[in-house]
């Protein structure tokens, strides 16, 4: 029987360590883990230097990297999850993430040229003109050419899309190009915030009683460190904000809460998702700060009027998210007989109920604050908000069947603080088949996706034989017991 430890006795240094799972999977020595992970850590980091050659040599491939990455972080995911650790862990973790995102953060990006449209809007903005006003190909825009112009050339979409992104995306790039208006340290500006995020994560882990060596399901995550030191991808900023929001949340901070949330929706829209699973019943202090926030954010750049929005309407009919064509669970709905004629209007409507049986999930929570009601992930009381947030973002990301790595980051931090196989069969599914030739939107993309959700359905159904079989069950099913120091 497992005795949920108190979170008052796990040290802050780590002096003191929690076992995730029963003494059936541990059969290592602390010293044995930490050789283990030092070689599976050093060969992490120099898949990293490989992923960048790749870049001018082919070698293995981006699929050779992602594969192999792939590999090595389920092997590092099952040694922290399930292996005693001591005082060396943690800085063995840290230093092989440091050393993994400066193996790739001073190359040039090469997978995705968001980063170029982020220097752009914020050089624009030291020009004193809105970065909404102006597509980056305007001749009104002529003159800041030429001192940037690498910038300029590598943009994405500049004859003709404005800047999607969002008032908060907008003040950062102001502030990180006032420093140094290049691609470098836009890059290294996206990896601090990092920083941010595994401070609150590992906060998190404290105060649910789980040891902060589990933050390693983050720092050594491939898919982040390829997406944020790689490509300097904003979603690493928003991840900083919604894991803060979860913090404040835990800590009944409902003002914080409500800050940090609409940043995190005017970085990257999709936290929008999170209200009703942050919200507590009966405080109305977080949505009407983030309406607020929201509302000031938007009056700051109106001078546009509905330019403000930018290429948002743009990008939904470029991606098929009108016409439906982009939503791999309706077209393989629509490949059954007898529903081929569903409409994406239908489409809508499950989705809306998707999320509204999430909402009424989120609602109960509310109402249960500071009770003792356990849920499959073994959090109690104040933490039971989230698994429904983290429900909510998965649940948007199954059902939107985003076609870029970079969208499912922000499922890496509930990752961290739940464990569970479905999830990081998704991530590792998606990370490496969309490095392989299936990354083509139409009948190859269709597969991958095929391959990907079948992989996820197959990992839910041993994710449940865990549950069923106790001898199985603690591998991703978040327990904790209390140990001696160390």
């Amino acid at each position: 029987m497992t005795t949920a430890i108190n979170p008052a006795k796990v040290s802050r240094t780590g002096s003191a360590h929690t076992s995730c799972v029963s003494q059936h999977w541990s059969i290592a020595r602390p010293w044995q883990t930490n050789a283990a992970l030092l070689l599976i850590g050093t060969a992490l980091f120099f898949l990293c230097l490989q992923l960048v050659s790749e870049y001018d040599h082919f070698t293995i491939g981006f699929s050779g990297v992602s594969g192999w990455s792939s590999i090595l972080y389920l092997a590092a995911t099952f040694l922290i999850l399930t292996q005693p650790v001591d005082r060396f862990t943690f800085p063995i973790i840290f230093a092989i993430a440091i050393a993994c995102r400066l193996a790739i953060l001073f190359a040039e990006p090469y997978l995705s040229s968001d980063i170029y449209r982020y220097v752009w809007d914020g050089i624009v903005q030291h020009a004193h003109i809105s970065p909404y006003r102006y597509v980056p190909g305007n001749p009104v825009l002529e003159y800041l050419r030429a001192p940037n112009q690498e910038i300029f050339d590598n943009i994405n979409r500049r004859d003709y899309a404005h800047t999607i992104y969002p008032p908060a995306a907008q003040s950062l790039f102001y502030l990180i190009t006032w420093i140094s208006p290049t691609v470098t340290f836009m890059k290294t500006a996206m990896v601090l915030f990092e920083g941010v995020t595994m401070y609150a994560l590992i906060t998190l882990l404290r105060y649910l009683g789980i040891r902060r060596e589990q933050i390693l399901l983050y720092a050594w995550c491939p898919v982040v460190i390829w997406e944020i030191a790689g490509s300097g991808h904003l979603d690493s900023a928003a991840m900083a904000f919604i894991t803060l929001a979860l913090l404040a949340r835990y800590r009944k901070q409902p003002i914080l809460t409500g800050l940090f949330l609409a940043i995190a929706i005017l970085l990257k829209f999709y936290p929008l998702v999170l209200i009703p699973a942050l919200y507590r019943r009966g405080d109305f202090k977080m949505p009407v700060t983030v309406a607020s926030v929201v509302a000031v954010a938007y009056a700051a750049y109106s001078s546009v009027g509905l330019l403000v929005f930018g290429f948002l309407g743009g990008y939904v009919k470029e991606e098929g998210m009108a016409t439906g064509s982009r939503y791999f669970l309706l077209e393989l709905a629509q490949r059954i007989h007898g529903l081929h004629s569903l409409t994406t209007t239908a489409y809508f409507i499950f989705c809306a109920a998707v999320f509204a049986a999430i909402t009424w999930w989120c609602w109960q929570i509310a109402s249960q604050q500071g009770s003792d009601k356990l849920n499959h992930f073994s959090l109690v009381g104040d933490a039971s908000f989230l698994p429904p947030a983290f429900a909510l973002a998965a649940a948007l990301m199954f059902l939107f069947s985003p076609h870029y790595a970079w969208y499912i980051l922000w499922l890496v931090p509930f990752f961290t603080l739940m464990p569970n196989l479905p999830v990081l069969t998704y991530l590792l599914g998606f990370f490496y088949l969309y490095t392989t030739a299936l990354a083509v939107p139409g009948p190859k993309m269709f597969l991958a996706n095929e391959i990907l959700y079948a992989a996820v359905f197959a990992a839910s159904l041993i994710q449940l034989a865990m549950r069923r079989w106790p001898v199985h069950r603690n591998l991703f099913v978040q327990h904790t017991t209390a140990s001696e120091s160390l």
